[in-house]
């Protein structure tokens, strides 16, 4: 099959650039020293590779993400790096499959949930400055007594400098995620455990607080990260068809907001030629010229929320302008929902 003949609107993606930006990020931060995010994803079949590479801890933003995890073998050290009340789920995987699961806490109500569920070891989730979860970390000391007196296992801290990531000025980026960090450090002097997580992609060579990076945006990158400095290739592109052409220079695509995410700004042509906007169901493209039946490329602004709007990705060796390309392997996104 090519990719001419897939149903548009299609996720692709470049294998060539999956490969390099994961041996990239692997010979910076090997094994243990990456958690790999399975949210920017979605898919276990990419996780695989990451696991081909060496990296067999992976972190999580839900809990439909650990059951698929789980399901695919690869529950050997999952971190649900968000909080939760209805743990309940979680401590039925524990209970029925062989797995290590920890989970984020930032309270004692989150505390209490984890317990009740029979979870076993947590990491205390502090604030670094994006206001968003985590506890003060003034209160981290206090969270981890209360956690061990509960019986569960501090395993360390975690904190997310996301307010930071996309900061395209790479000195002052570097600046404050070492202040962000110094709070990190702080609230683990009072907490204790092996474990300091956090970070992602848009800091995964200027954070050196964290044993273990949080980063997965970077398999396949997006147009808001490829702005900065980052030694990745975007590599995932929506593959759509025109469906109509006007007089006055503009042509209509169909593949809209239900198959792309706009939060990071429009999507960017493969090739010549601009967005003018996206709608439910369309983008309407200008400033070049295309006839009806044409198969046209967007390079989504966030991946993330994108990849999570469809059921595959068709990978292929290499995406050229013409996207009349061999389809080598479907990637189940399999790991979607909550």
């Amino acid at each position: 099959m090519k990719t001419s003949d897939l149903t548009t609107p299609a996720l692709i993606a470049d294998s060539k650039i999956l490969d390099a930006n994961i041996a990239t990020m692997s010979s910076k931060r090997p094994g243990r020293a990456l958690r790999p995010h399975v949210k920017a994803f979605k898919s276990t079949a990419i996780a695989k590779k990451l696991v081909e590479a060496g990296h067999e801890t992976f972190c999580c933003a839900t809990i439909r993400e650990l059951e698929g995890m789980v399901k695919a073998g690869l529950g050997n050290d999952l971190l649900l790096a968000n909080e939760t009340l209805d743990a309940r789920r979680i401590g039925n995987l524990l209970l029925n499959e062989k797995c290590r699961i920890t989970i984020a806490v930032d309270s004692l109500e989150t505390i209490a949930a984890a317990v009740s569920a029979g979870v076993k070891e947590v990491l205390i989730d502090v604030n670094v400055g994006l206001q968003r979860c985590g506890c003060s970390p003034d209160e981290a000391g206090f969270l981890s007594e209360k956690a061990k007196v509960s019986g569960l296992e501090v395993r360390g801290v975690m904190g997310y400098e996301g307010h930071l990531m996309h900061d395209p000025n790479v000195d002052r980026r570097t600046e404050k995620t070492h202040e962000s960090m110094e709070q990190l450090i702080f609230a683990h002097e009072n907490v204790g455990g092996d474990v300091i997580s956090g970070g992602g992609t848009g800091t995964w060579e200027c954070n050196q607080a964290v044993t273990e990076l949080q980063a997965g945006s970077y398999v396949l990158m997006d147009g808001d990260y490829s702005k900065l400095d980052l030694p990745f290739q975007e590599g995932l592109l929506l593959l759509t068809t025109v469906i109509s052409t006007s007089r006055s220079g503009y042509a209509v695509l169909d593949g809209g907001l239900k198959a792309l995410s706009v939060d990071s700004g429009n999507p960017q042509l493969l090739g010549n030629g601009e967005v003018l906007f996206c709608s439910d169901e369309h983008t309407t493209i200008t400033n070049g010229s295309w006839s009806v039946g044409q198969k046209v490329g967007l390079r989504p602004s966030h991946i993330d929320p994108t990849i999570s709007k469809h059921e595959n990705i068709y990978l292929v060796e290499e995406i050229e302008e013409s996207l009349d390309t061999e389809v080598i392997e479907k990637l189940k996104i399999d790991l979607r929902g909550w």
